[in-house]
């Protein structure tokens, strides 16, 4: 099942209706009252990273449910240029986005990135720590997102794998640890991937029930 495609904004424009779609969604899926609120939290925590995204984006958001677990996506067009995104970072006086706090922070700043219309070259280390390539073909893994075989994708799980190797001998690791300890977003969804397709990057954060 496909949900209807909420037109979303950065400026909060469409963000009732998301909510009001994951809503319907539980709902029509008469889910346990838990399981519904977490999907509005989901919905909501989607939405706040959307919202600190620097600029007017525009975005599209639906859920698809299949096999027991609920997809939720949003997608945008890679429209931000290198010298917007060099204009923004130069406000920092570090050159980086010391906005990147936080779980959400973090995937927010590599969305940003991902729609970087020039270059994908400025990405934040810690996108390195997640990423996979992805070679899962439609039909397998409902929680892997079926990219092209010679494409990437970043991944919540493996950023936390990761993060749980090094914590012991990298402070900046265990810092990153503690965070995802304290997120809700990565204590409340079982994936969340972030990757290009096409002209659009997309964050999907995966929930089963």
């Amino acid at each position: 099942m496909k949900s209807d495609v909420i037109s979303v904004k950065s400026d909060g424009g469409g963000f009732e209706q998301a909510l009001a779609q994951a809503e319907a969604v539980a709902a029509f899926r008469s889910l346990p009252k838990k399981t519904a609120l977490h999907l509005r939290l989901l919905t909501e925590e989607m939405m706040a990273m959307l919202r600190e995204i620097t600029g007017e984006t525009a975005a599209e958001f639906w859920i698809e449910d299949k096999d027991n677990t609920f997809a939720l996506h949003l997608t945008a067009s890679t429209i931000i240029s290198r010298s917007k995104r060099e204009e923004l970072l130069s406000i920092s006086s570090t050159g980086k986005n010391a906005a990147a706090k936080g779980v959400l922070g973090k995937l927010r700043d590599i969305f940003e990135c991902a729609m970087d219309a020039d270059s994908m070259g400025d990405l934040p280390v810690y996108y390195s720590h997640g990423v996979i390539m992805s070679t899962v073909m439609a039909g397998e893994d409902p929680m892997t997102y079926a990219f092209n075989a010679d494409m990437a994708m970043w991944s919540m799980q493996h950023f936390r794998d990761v993060m749980g190797e090094e914590k012991d001998s990298n402070p900046e690791a265990e810092e990153a640890w503690d965070e995802l300890e304290k997120s809700v977003v990565a204590n409340l969804a079982d994936e969340v991937s972030i990757g290009i397709r096409g002209n659009n990057v997309e964050m999907i954060i995966y929930k089963k029930y």
